[in-house]
């Protein structure tokens, strides 16, 4: 437990001793208050305060790190700790849309430590009750539409804290392999582990697994009992069943389903992480051990798996027994989403000599994978390229909304427009991907002269003035990412 921050109690400093202690009328000091204690920054006790949670939690991380079978009893008090809560708080985007309480982040903290006291007390005393998730649709690549649940500020606040005990003891238990949502690992993470497990390891062919409808088909019942492996606190398994069981908001009416974990929510990433784990991972580790006759690869990011293989046969057989492991939980292979391709460092001239055509390619998290061959060396290499369809659905975005800012002022857009193209560089600059860039940010600018052009009848914009906005807004392309084989420590 942190140690709370008082300031010390009032004292009268002794008298000072006198330099002449025999002389009559010997001076002494007078006696007064210590100095008052400077009053602690508010920021200061937030930061004491986090750092007494992390403090905790590293000590359960610990724990069950040394303890692989161990249950934990008690985890309750750690969730519904004031600090655990306020820091639950600070981290929730201040923008993000409300729920079903049309509470938003600076509503609930006008009186934050009031609130928090209240939500404290009902975790506490069992009190507490979840409230139904709202339902909104936000448009795919694919011109499909997916579901998002947005949840309530209070909920988002109890299940950040809930999240934040339960990563500390599965952080512990997750393979290697596991990249989705998870603290200090990234996308790109998992991308340079495919690119190096490919390039290193005998690969030849590739496994790109697709689960149909993963979040909406995720059996409770033995997520629960996935759950209790590891969580013995009956507490914290009834909270994570009234998130389960709150309902979800759309069009007024609350529909209430009996499999599923809507997707948006601040505790779906983790169990869902938790349902794969055991379904999953656990069983691909031991399948690689006791059945592949050749080297296996696995990176997973959520319900996004690639597997590599060295023989076709292992691959085959893979593919029809996870089959059956996933039906055994309720769970399907997308049949149009998964693949069994040729890939690798050797695949293109097996496939010439065959009298076939280059290599089938494969996406994975936002990339087309490519088998090439380097410029300099005719050496094979991955070529990742942004997919085309992210592109076009990211343009149509900037599209819109350059109508809405049709009539702004053009510094105004130059801005947004810049701040757009380097969160779209961050993610995209990989190398071999520059001309990918390029084309985003040619089209970027087609668009703005279009936007420009509408502004007004009159207007002239040709491309000798577009082209100083373009130069004055819009950044060079730049590619933010290593190489993926200086990575150290990847796992596959």
């Amino acid at each position: 437990m942190m140690n709370s921050c008082r300031k010390s109690d009032k004292s009268v400093v002794p008298e000072k001793p006198s330099n002449k202690p025999d002389k009559v009328g010997k001076e002494r000091m007078e006696g007064r208050d210590l100095p008052k204690e400077n009053r602690r920054p508010q920021n200061m006790l937030r930061t004491q305060c986090r750092e007494g949670v992390l403090n905790e939690l590293l000590l359960i991380h610990r724990k069950a790190k040394a303890e692989r079978r161990l249950k934990f009893t008690t985890l309750m008090h750690h969730i519904y700790n004031i600090n655990m809560l306020r820091m639950s708080y600070l981290e929730i985007k201040r923008d993000a849309a409300p729920g079903v309480d049309k509470e938003t982040w600076e509503s609930y903290g006008r009186d934050l430590e009031g609130n928090l006291t209240i939500l404290s007390k009902q975790l506490k005393t069992g009190a507490y009750k979840a409230k139904a998730v709202r339902r909104v649709y936000i448009p795919k690549a694919d011109g499909k539409q997916r579901p998002l649940g947005v949840t309530a500020l209070e909920d988002k606040i109890v299940q950040r804290a809930t999240v934040a005990v339960l990563n500390t003891i599965y952080e512990a238990d997750f393979q290697g392999f596991s990249y989705g949502f998870r603290p200090k690992r990234s996308q790109h993470q998992a991308l340079d582990a495919l690119y190096v497990g490919i390039y290193t390891r005998k690969v030849n062919y590739v496994f790109d697994a697709d689960i149909r409808d993963f979040f909406n088909k995720i059996n409770r019942e033995w997520l629960i009992k996935f759950i209790e492996h590891r969580i013995a606190d009956k507490r914290v398994v009834r909270l994570i069943q009234k998130w389960l069981n709150a309902g979800i908001l759309e069009e007024g009416k609350i529909i209430y389903n009996e499999q599923g974990t809507p997707q948006g929510s601040s505790a779906s990433p983790l169990l869902a992480n938790v349902f794969l784990h055991y379904v999953y991972d656990m069983w691909i580790q031991q399948w690689r051990k006791q059945k592949a006759c050749g080297n296996v690869v696995v990176i997973r990011f959520a319900d996004d798996t690639v597997v590599g293989f060295q023989y076709e046969s292992d691959a085959r057989q893979f593919h029809e027994e996870l089959k059956e492991r996933f039906l055994k939980f309720g769970l399907e292979l997308h049949p149009e989403k998964t693949r069994l391709i040729e890939f690798g460092r050797f695949a293109s001239e097996n496939r010439k000599t065959r009298g076939e055509g280059k290599p089938d390619t494969f996406t994975f998290l936002g990339f087309t994978h490519i088998c090439g061959r380097t410029r300099k060396d005719g050496k094979f290499t991955i070529w990742r390229h942004t997919i085309k369809k992210k592109m076009q659905k990211k343009l149509k975005e900037v599209k819109d909304e350059l109508k809405k800012r049709m009539h702004d002022p053009i510094q105004e857009v130059g801005q947004w427009l810049k701040a757009v193209i380097t969160g779209h560089y961050r993610y995209y600059g990989v190398p071999g991907n520059y001309k990918a860039m390029q084309d985003f940010r040619h089209l970027i600018g087609q668009k703005w002269k279009h936007s420009l052009k509408r502004r007004s009848q009159k207007a002239n914009i040709t491309w000798e003035k577009l082209g100083k906005l373009i130069d004055q807004w819009l950044p060079q392309p730049k590619i933010w990412h290593k190489y993926p084989s200086e990575r150290i420590g990847v796992i596959i």
